[in-house]
């Protein structure tokens, strides 16, 4: 099969389209015909360093994937040859979506939300969960809340503020000015301008903040939140503040498979609660110039990559 693996760590440049065997499941484990896989920042920073996760004999990156199972293993019976699924697999360990076909434990997917494409619901398992698992598992957001959410505009950022949404927030988000209709339509209730504002000086009372930023923004963050507040932050365990008020909780948060928080997903899609914003599509061969887009930090929404 072909796949795109990583023969040493660097630049895009280093994203290599092999010929490589074709993975069997094993007990418990699904066969997927990979249809889309998705691009996410992880995925350059395990590329660029090697660092992050537990590699397998050959580097392969990847995990958002949506597909066709092919295959099941020993002991499956929730899935079928031939139905359609989305999920992340084995995060963090090796998974491998960049390639025509990938194995994953049963349980790391789920249906297919039947209203999206591949190309769709490759862009959500991992930017979604992320979104999910901060917002409902972590901090139990409420109706009524306010919430903040930064690089609103981003991956995990549009997706969070549909969820919130959903659950009954006021959603606020930071981003630049040519981004703030696009989150208006996708249902955020105020939008600030971080470039040319501070959102401390805009902001008051807020009962959520979902900082996928980090550093001295993680900081500024706690001085809007309401006792009680919650901050989660989400580029790594060193970005949670020094010197957090007793009166919030902040905490780093790593998102994890998780089957039924994608079912949960899958029915907000279904029902129009949830929209993925897929900015760019690219070719599984060319997954280096996907990589050389996403660096840039200017992508709204997600990049996907096209397999099938």
């Amino acid at each position: 099969m072909r796949a795109v693996v990583v023969e040493q760590w660097g630049g895009p440049e280093v994203l290599v389209e092999r010929e490589v065997a074709r993975p069997e499941p094993g007990l418990n484990e699904v066969l997927v015909r990979v249809h889309a896989a998705g691009v996410n920042p992880v995925d350059f920073k395990t590329r660029a360093s090697g660092a992050l996760i537990e590699w397998g004999e050959v580097p392969a990156v990847g995990w958002d994937v949506s597909g066709t199972v092919e295959a099941v293993g020993p002991g499956v019976g929730m899935f079928r040859p031939g139905d359609e699924v989305y999920g992340m697999p084995l995060f963090p360990r090796q998974a491998g979506a960049y390639a025509e076909y990938v194995v994953a434990p049963a349980r790391h997917l789920a249906p297919k939300p039947a209203n999206l494409t591949h190309v769709q619901a490759a862009a959500l398992p991992l930017a979604a969960l992320t979104a999910w698992q901060a917002l409902v598992d972590t901090a139990g957001v409420r109706a009524g809340e306010r919430v903040l959410v930064h690089a609103a505009a981003g991956g995990v950022g549009h997706l969070a503020v549909q969820i919130a949404k959903a659950r009954g927030a006021y959603v606020i988000g930071t981003a630049s000015a040519g981004k703030h209709d696009l989150l208006r339509q996708l249902g955020a209730d105020e939008v600030i301008d971080y470039r040319t504002v501070r959102f401390e000086d805009a902001v008051v009372d807020v009962d959520v903040v979902l900082d996928g930023l980090g550093g001295q923004n993680a900081e500024r963050s706690l001085t809007v939140l309401r006792p009680g507040g919650r901050l989660i932050t989400l580029p790594g365990p060193d970005d949670v503040p020094a010197d957090v008020p007793g009166h919030v909780r902040a905490v780093w948060m790593l998102v994890e498979p998780d089957h039924l928080g994608l079912r949960e997903i899958a029915a907000l899609a279904e029902r129009g609660a949830l929209t993925p914003v897929v900015e760019t599509v690219v070719p599984l061969a060319e997954a280096a110039k996907a990589h050389e887009i996403g660096e840039q930090g200017r992508t709204t929404g997600k990049i996907v990559l096209s397999v099938a």
